[in-house]
């Protein structure tokens, strides 16, 4: 049983396999970089959904790096930047970078395989997310989370308890992030060469 699901009441067989996976960060991390691979590779791509993609795999990026700067792993609730507008950011640049994947690519049964990838692995890492922060952050969470949707974003950003600023020594530090956004953009360039 993983640290995600230790305190969650215990499931056997087939439930708990499957839960497991669904819990499981690195086979979520794993699985999303290998769609994006998978999706450039076999890509067939068409200029008006290559050019409806671009956008959104750019602006995925932007917000995963905008959000990682600000990150201040489980010492402070980050309630500033992005996070004063969604509680996963991170999660809501994975979303458009993913559907921005699927459009330059051009393959009807990508979006079926991120829509599966996205409900197999999104709420379950939301859920923890949220669990985790409850225990760590208690009242000061709750008050943020019912002002802010995990997702949705509001358009007003919500009052930051602590003032922060955006940090290139984070988002490198915390999850690399500078090197991912290059990773994704060799990609979409490698779908750009499949044009004639």
């Amino acid at each position: 049983m993983s640290h995600r699901t230790k305190s969650l009441p215990e499931v056997s067989g087939l439930r708990h396999i499957v839960r497991e996976i669904r819990y499981h960060e690195a086979s979520r991390q794993l699985l999303g970089i290998l769609l994006v691979v998978v999706f450039s590779i076999f890509a067939k791509p068409l200029l008006p959904l290559f050019y409806a993609g671009v956008p959104l795999v750019v602006a995925g990026v932007a917000v995963r790096l905008w959000a990682s700067g600000h990150i201040k792993k489980n010492k402070i609730l980050a309630t500033d930047g992005p996070y004063g507008f969604v509680r996963h950011p991170l999660y809501v640049g994975n979303i458009l970078i993913l559907a921005g994947f699927v459009l330059c690519s051009g393959l009807w049964w990508a979006a079926a395989a991120a829509g599966a990838f996205f409900l197999l692995y999104y709420p379950t890492a939301i859920e923890y997310e949220d669990r985790k922060l409850e225990s760590i952050f208690g009242e000061q969470w709750r008050k943020w989370r019912a002002e802010t949707k995990a997702l949705i974003p509001r358009l007003n950003p919500g009052p930051a308890e602590e003032k922060g600023h955006w940090s290139f020594l984070y988002s490198m530090r915390g999850n690399g992030e500078p090197i991912i956004a290059l990773f994704l953009l060799f990609w979409l360039y490698f779908i750009f060469n499949k044009f004639p």
